[in-house]
């Protein structure tokens, strides 16, 4: 097992590839470095190995394919994902892995919307969209996350063979906070420079497309990990819906003793019923949701004991 893994995923970073695995290997002199390829069509491959990085393959296309396949291949006390297109400097590496070693953390942030993000990046949609995102997230989970798609992480075992990856691209990053606010892991917060991708180099984020993908994955999780809330909140929609062209057929009722408008009046008893049926639907799932964080408990303390028999075996 490794002390400290960093784990690179890459998708023709030609570029700068060469520049981050060097810079890793200055910071964290004792880390393996893993490069993982995306079927990239340039050198991003040969220059990663000339720097004495680990070469591994994933042939499914998109990130989260990516950190699937890593976090399913490699052991180490302490994980640091880093984006190979140079826009993280390592100066904070260092703290980000003791925070995960010494201090216990499961997953280690790295804020960029605290320092330099919004100077940096030139991207107005996607300042708005790293704004919004927080602003849900930690409003929504009651939360208090400072950059939700960082892709500047440090994370412990136990965080990495706990974690489902469903997400297939960019939505990744949103995944493990939730996961990990979730089942209250330990996040901590480490601010971090940003700077833009130097001249020449692409991102293969793409605004509105990969936003959309964000946006549903996180109302997604919000209805998985947060039932209650959600099926109630649906609940209250639906009954008040209802109730807004319920009141004027039942006032005219009490005036006349008439009532006028049947099909309103049925369409409206049936929102109350799927209203009803909502809220119990809520209250199901939250229990099943409880009884899922007391099971991930169990999870939790196995794969503590398998990190221990690791130990024991070096």
């Amino acid at each position: 097992m490794d002390k400290i893994a960093v784990l690179i995923p890459c998708y023709n970073e030609e570029q700068t590839i060469a520049k981050v695995v060097k810079d890793v290997r200055e910071a964290l002199p004792e880390a393996v470095v893993y490069v993982y390829d995306n079927n990239s069509t340039d050198r991003t491959v040969e220059l990663a190995k000339a720097q004495g990085a680990v070469i591994r393959y994933e042939r499914k296309q998109g990130k989260g394919n990516v950190i699937r396949r890593m976090f399913r291949e490699i052991n180490a006390h302490c994980y640091l994902m880093i984006d190979g297109d140079d826009t993280y400097p390592l100066n904070c590496a260092r703290e980000m892995t003791d925070k995960v070693l010494e201090q216990g953390a499961d997953m280690v942030v790295g804020d960029r919307l605290s320092s330099t993000y919004f100077t940096e990046n030139k991207r107005p949609f996607h300042n708005f969209g790293n704004s919004l995102m927080r602003a849900g997230i930690n409003g929504l989970f009651r939360t208090d996350i400072k950059d939700i798609m960082t892709g500047y992480r440090a994370f412990s075992y136990e965080f990495v063979k706990t974690f489902p990856v469903f997400s297939k691209g960019f939505e990744i990053e949103t995944e493990m906070t939730i996961h990990a606010v979730n089942y209250n892991m330990q996040v901590e917060n480490v601010v971090v420079e940003y700077r833009d991708r130097p001249e020449g180099s692409v991102s293969k984020l793409n605004t509105y497309r990969d936003g959309m993908r964000v946006i549903r994955k996180m109302l997604q999780l919000y209805r998985n990990y947060r039932p209650a809330r959600f099926f109630g909140a649906l609940c209250l929609l639906l009954v008040l819906v209802a109730l807004v062209f319920m009141l004027p057929i039942f006032m005219e009722y009490l005036t006349t003793g008439l009532v006028p408008r049947f099909p309103t009046l049925i369409v409206c008893g049936f929102m109350v019923l799927a209203g009803i049926q909502s809220f119990f639907a809520g209250m199901i799932l939250e229990v099943l949701g409880a009884k899922d964080r007391r099971d991930f408990e169990y999870r939790l303390t196995k794969v503590s004991s398998e990190k221990e028999r690791y130990n024991e075996d070096k």
